[in-house]
């Protein structure tokens, strides 16, 4: 029961203190819509952007991705799986620029016998 009791007054107090200072308009948003209060209409503000956004260039290289950096959230992420995943994800994009390389130098010599000819 005293438990309670102090669970009891400490809610009361905290409610105190949120109507005493004027902060539960600002927790408690209401809006109106035809006239009659809709709570949390506007849902909750956009989180300010201490960093810049992470991009990648529209052709992006496996150095791009070797530079890449994401920001700690609240929550935050398991790095060593999304370090894994950019690790994978620039072997991938090294193999698939040498490849590329290759078939266009192919192209190129299987190109100059035709153009050579008289």
């Amino acid at each position: 029961m005293s438990l309670f009791l102090v669970f009891l007054a400490i809610v009361l107090i905290g409610v105190a203190v949120l109507l005493g200072t004027g902060l539960a308009p600002k927790i408690f948003r209401r809006g109106t819509a035809g006239g009659a209060d809709v709570p949390f209409e506007d849902g909750f503000d956009e989180p300010v952007a201490s960093l810049p956004p992470v991009l990648l260039p529209a052709r992006a290289a496996a150095e791009d991705i070797d530079h890449l950096r994401f920001a700690v959230g609240l929550r935050g992420y398991r790095m060593d799986q999304v370090d894994q995943v950019l690790d994978d994800l620039r072997d991938q994009i090294t193999v698939k620029d040498q490849k590329i390389e290759a078939l266009g130098e192919e192209l190129e010599r299987l190109r100059r016998p035709t153009e050579q000819r008289p």
